[in-house]
């Protein structure tokens, strides 16, 4: 079977397993999700050893040691993937949840109903853990889906969709509902987003090159974001205290994620007062600085910020630093310069917070608090599936609501329209 023939094999199997999994009950969803959990959690040998042949592959093959890290499965890895599972077992079940019921003048009971989205394709890079997460909110959901890892994970992955298929079975719900594409042929993205008639959302979780390749040749609606450009705008009512702890974490808690900041824009009038002891805490933790000129001329040893730094995700040490007039012109630059992701205000003025929140073109705008909050967990979804910074259907970190859709409901009582 060639790689095409094979993706619309697993088309046409996710399809029909999206039917069965749109009316199963919460009970044999959450049933699988524990086999799941149980499964992985009684194979973790396996796994690991299945990890290492691709550690191995991957070492051979020269990845570098950041990829390495990501492909790496240990004990505690393990441990939180089975967690994770249990955790989207005890969320509350979104399918078939009834909202905004309200009675016509023509005695009719309109409303809405919440429903799976049918077929999710997911298309990630070396995360092993993805394939459960990915796995877990989409039975949860009452989804199918078609999982394509990359191939650096192969080994790990092919061991994971075994036991995801065990877990599924046990529960009495179609083993089709999950399938891990075990192909490493490139060909296999190219044809999942050219079936529009099995495969209804792409959602890619990976690098940016990947991302912009789904964008340009996928005949399928996605859920993405390509760039974290987040920014902390720190205003001239801000406590000074809150603006170096939330400025601190939300730039050297982690590096190469994308909710972390990667401008920072300081009000004029505590700008002399706030980016020294700044540039004292970034310094210490080797944070390369690169400023506009009014920066440079407080902090004269960084270097000078380009036109391209405003529009960088840097994913490392850097972080570019710019004064504003105010609160207007930071908006502004975030607005111009920004990629609708998570972007924060430092303030203590209620009205300039709520201007901020109102004003800002992103996904996720935040008040006193970092911008590293940007995500599933913390937000209370219990995990995430990947976070968009597109304006239809989800916006956000997306959880089980955001592999669900709506559809109207009416109930009447036998009248006809006049």
């Amino acid at each position: 079977m060639d790689t095409n023939e094979l993706m619309h094999t697993l088309g046409r199997q996710a399809r029909s397993a999206s039917r069965a999994m749109a009316k199963a009950d919460t009970a044999a969803k959450n049933q699988a999700l524990l086999l799941i959990a149980a499964a992985i959690r009684r194979e973790a040998a396996a796994l690991k050893a299945a990890n290492a042949q691709d550690l191995d592959a991957a070492r051979a093959n020269g990845l570098d040691a950041a990829l390495l890290d990501r492909l790496t499965l240990s004990d505690k890895a393990i441990e939180t993937m089975a967690l994770g599972l249990e955790q989207i077992a005890q969320l509350p079940d979104p399918i078939g949840e009834m909202s905004n019921l309200k009675y016509r003048p023509s005695g009719i009971q309109v409303g809405q109903m919440r429903v799976p989205l049918g077929v999710i394709g997911i298309i990630y890079e070396a995360r092993p853990n993805v394939t459960v997460d990915a796995a877990g909110l989409c039975i949860k959901s009452g989804n199918a889906t078609i999982l394509r890892g990359g191939s650096e994970a192969i080994a790990c992955n092919r061991a994971l969709a075994a036991l995801v298929k065990e877990g599924l079975q046990g529960a009495g719900l179609p083993a089709d509902a999950v399938q891990v594409v075990e192909t490493t042929d490139r060909a296999a993205v190219g044809a999942l987003i050219s079936m529009p008639e099995y495969v209804d959302v792409i959602v890619p979780r990976g690098g940016k090159g990947l991302i912009e390749r789904l964008m340009r040749e996928s005949k399928i609606p996605m859920i993405k974001h390509l760039d974290g450009i987040c920014h902390v705008y720190v205003d001239d009512k801000a406590d000074l205290d809150k603006a170096l702890r939330i400025c601190n974490n939300a730039k050297t808690h982690r590096y190469g994620t994308c909710n972390t900041m990667e401008t920072l824009l300081v009000a004029e009038g505590i700008a002399t007062h706030a980016l020294p002891k700044l540039a004292e805490i970034y310094n210490a933790k080797q944070v390369e600085l690169r400023g506009c000129e009014k920066t440079r001329a407080i902090l004269p040893g960084i270097k000078a910020a380009t036109e391209e730094d405003w529009r960088t995700e840097y994913l490392a040490p850097i972080l570019s630093i710019k004064v504003v007039a105010d609160v207007d012109a930071a908006i502004a630059h975030i607005n111009t310069y920004g990629s609708a992701h998570t972007d924060s205000i430092v303030t203590e003025d209620y009205s300039r917070a709520l201007q901020f929140m109102r004003e800002v073109d992103s996904a996720s705008v935040m008040v006193n608090a970092s911008t590293r909050f940007a995500d599933g967990f913390e937000y209370g979804l219990g995990a995430e599936i990947g976070i968009s910074n597109d304006k239809l259907h989800a916006r956000g970190p997306v959880g089980l609501e955001g592999l669900t859709s709506l559809k109207y409901v009416v109930f009447g009582h036998g009248e006809v329209r006049q």
